[in-house]
């Protein structure tokens, strides 16, 4: 069976010293070729095989994104093992919750914050050994047995294939389509995080599909394609961009130093194929607008001119599926040469000739504004249970405000009944790990998956995702309301960073709503206006009135039943450590207005604005 781990062999042998992986060191980029790359990667499968690790076993992960990640992952597949990812931002509860429900038998951990983390958990019976790859902090200070530097661990694995040459091949010439080569723990909007097996078969489908085929890019991505990994390695998208389309293609992958870190690693790199949720996407566009507002009176009125060309030629692309007009060439063609080269290498976008969004619903005014400098957008649609495989805008049959036509070889229908997306195809997902009444739930006998999501067709080819099927509100008046088309239109303002809006059983909808601290700060140092920290600014009478302006917009182009007639700025900036964000970033609903029940109740007991 071929699977990642044989593919990044193959290119081992086929391309030794061609580049596969960048990592700064030092303020210094390093290089590993091919050769490096699967030769890390073989010494991880015979440290893992010396450990004890025997064909289906666990192996987790718990750290940034890293070379070691990726060795740990191809090496875990070699080995026939299953890697289970943790988030660097997962609490101690969430890191016993999935270290015991998956049972893994070793955890490589990246530094002493997340070496904490396990050891603070009591009941671990089946972790034998934690890998700890940074020392600072953790050598001879700790004196648990399972503890393993990961120097010690690469000399263990190097003794290993010393005495047992052929141990990670002869595990590999065995491997099957139906070994689960990962579990995927879904985020957790709803209830406590559930592992999605991907099987060998599950991951070959895909980068057949994306990588191969050119599902996404069109060419397909190349050794001459580079890609900035920045998003967790534990989420399906990123593990596709930053391990699959390298393995599948050669993509060189390089490692932005932290999240903190990815506009100026986006400005060193620029990668030829970017990918990113809507809350990167939005973050990037307040980002140039920030930089616009802050240029000197000429830059900025040079700015500001080219940004309003900008959005014409946006509306030309979305309305002729991402194709250029005669007339919108030539205006892209000035502006490149006073606005829009300058502007895109400041960004670190100058070489992306694929860009997508996905990962959750993003507002088609914020395509629009990077479609509009030339950035080739995309959105596309899948889900961790369908190894991400499910949808995408093809380039030059673009429909904004849709996540595109079906892949080929997937099958994708709208239940008639509920309007529920339902997808079957070969990556379809094994099911849940120790969860069959879970499994039951979403995978029919027949093949078919239930998303959760709901959408239509438009024009017959693309798909449109309306709302997640569990946050539909259905207000006192009997109306049904896709809350995120609200929230993602109320979020293409670079003001506004985070919606959640309210209303079932209500008799109107109302809004909480997270200011973006850097647009809205920079907008109070220039009309002078005093703050100290997040909580004061949100409580501004003038922020406040800023925001209601844009409320006020949005609510025009709507229907009187979906208009927010109330809303109140959130106090903080939610956090994922609190409870109230998933790991990538999305909303927990329930735990959000549990949070803020009574700035909800106020809205209400005061009634609309």
């Amino acid at each position: 069976m071929r699977t990642i781990a044989t593919r990044v062999q193959e290119r081992a042998v086929t391309t030794p010293a061609v580049i596969a992986l960048r990592e700064k060191d030092l303020g210094i980029w390093q290089q590993v070729d091919w050769a490096g790359y699967w030769d890390f990667a073989e010494l991880v499968g015979h440290a893992l095989i010396a450990l004890g690790i025997e064909p289906g076993d666990r192996v987790a992960i718990h750290s940034e994104n890293r070379r070691e990640w990726l060795y740990a992952d191809i090496g875990t597949v070699a080995v026939r093992a299953a890697t289970v990812g943790l988030y660097p931002t997962n609490p101690v509860a969430e890191v016993g919750y999935l270290l015991k429900h998956c049972g893994a038998k070793v955890l490589i951990a990246e530094d002493q914050e997340q070496v904490d983390k396990a050891l603070a958990i009591e009941d671990l019976p089946d972790l034998t050994h934690i890998v700890y790859v940074e020392p600072r902090g953790i050598r001879n200070r700790y004196d648990d047995p399972r503890l393993l530097a990961w120097p010690d661990f690469l000399a263990l694995g190097k003794q290993h294939r010393t005495e047992h040459p052929d141990a990670v091949s002869q595990r590999m010439d065995t491997a099957t389509a139906d070994d689960v080569v990962t579990l995927v723990y879904t985020s957790g909007t709803t209830g406590p995080p559930k592992g999605a097996m991907l099987t060998a078969a599950n991951v070959d489908f895909a980068i057949q599909e994306l990588v191969e085929r050119g599902g996404f890019t069109a060419p397909p991505p190349s050794p001459r394609d580079s890609v900035l990994s920045y998003l967790p390695l534990c989420h399906v998208a990123e593990r596709i961009f930053s391990c699959w389309f390298g393995a599948g293609a050669g993509v060189c992958v390089h490692f932005a130093e932290s999240i903190e870190t990815v506009a100026s690693n986006l400005h060193e790199v620029q990668p030829t194929v970017l990918f990113g949720v809507p809350r990167i996407w939005e973050k990037i566009a307040a980002g140039v607008q920030i930089r616009i507002e802050s240029a000197d009176p000429v830059k900025r009125r040079i700015g500001g001119f080219w940004l309003r060309r900008a959005d014409w030629i946006g509306d030309v692309l979305t309305a002729n599926g991402g194709r250029h007009t005669a007339a919108s060439r030539a205006v892209y063609a000035v502006g490149w040469l006073f606005c829009y080269r300058a502007l895109k290498d400041r960004v670190g976008l100058r070489k992306v000739r694929y860009a997508a969004s996905g990962a959750a619903p993003i507002a088609p005014e914020v395509l629009r504004f990077f479609m509009g400098l030339g950035l080739p957008m995309h959105e596309v649609y899948g889900m961790t249970e369908n190894t991400a495989v499910a949808t995408a805008n093809r380039p030059g049959r673009v429909k904004v405000g849709t996540v595109g036509e079906p892949h080929a070889g997937v099958e994708v229908r709208i239940d008639e009944t509920t309007g529920e997306i339902l997808t079957r195809h070969p990556g379809t997902f094994a099911g849940y790990w120790r969860d069959p009444a879970a499994t039951a739930a979403v995978l029919e006998p027949t093949g078919w998956l239930h998303t959760g999501d709901v959408g239509e067709w438009v024009d017959g080819t693309h798909l449109r995702i309306t709302d997640r099927m569990k946050d539909i509100i259905i207000t006192a008046g009997g109306k049904n309301i896709a809350p995120s088309e609200i929230e993602n239109a109320l979020k293409a303002s670079p003001y506004i960073k985070e919606v959640l809006v309210v209303g079932d059983r209500r008799r109107f909808l109302a809004a909480l709503i997270g200011i973006e601290p850097d647009t809205v700060g920079h907008w109070a140092q220039q009309h002078r206006l005093p703050y100290s920290t997040y909580a004061d600014l949100s409580a501004k009478p003038e922020v406040i009135a800023l925001v209601q302006t844009i409320v006020d917009e949005i609510n025009g182009r709507l229907a009187t039943v979906e208009q927010v007639r109330s809303f109140r700025l959130l106090p903080k900036l939610l956090d994922h450590e609190d409870g109230e964000l998933t790991a990538t970033q999305k909303l927990k609903r329930n735990a959000v207005m549990r949070s803020f029940a009574e700035l909800v109740e106020s809205m209400y007991a005061g009634g609309a604005r």
